[in-house]
């Protein structure tokens, strides 16, 4: 399946078929690659406007449940809490490609897909 971009909404609803699955998030922002394993119980958004140093996002998706972070190669750490936070612009880019979730924003890109076979603990 090739590529498609999603509104917001679209992307939620398709994500949301995605709660209880476990899930690999990889983040490439500047020269930073992390990749998080998550098992994703629910989704859930905040709306930041107070925010006040211009570097904290207007919005932020949540992806809530427990997981780890790789620290180093195959080493892994538990998540300081349980979500991982993705922050969201309105000028965001939504994709789908029938395997992953490709999220872009001016400050890095995002995949989320299923964690197929992956074991961290």
């Amino acid at each position: 399946m090739e590529k498609r971009f999603l509104s917001i909404e679209e992307f939620n609803q398709l994500l949301q078929q995605w709660n209880g699955e476990s899930i690999k998030i990889v983040k490439h922002e500047l020269d930073d690659l992390d990749e998080t394993l998550l098992d994703l119980d629910s989704l859930s958004y905040s709306n930041n406007d107070n925010r006040g140093d211009g570097y904290e996002a207007r919005h932020s998706l949540y992806l809530n449940g427990s997981g780890v972070i790789e620290t180093t190669s195959h080493n892994y750490e538990t998540l300081p809490k349980d979500f991982y936070e993705i922050p969201l612009e309105d000028s965001t880019l939504y994709e789908f490609d029938g395997s992953r979730f490709i999220l872009s924003t001016t400050r890095g890109v995002y995949t989320i897909e299923i964690a197929n076979n992956e074991h961290y603990m």
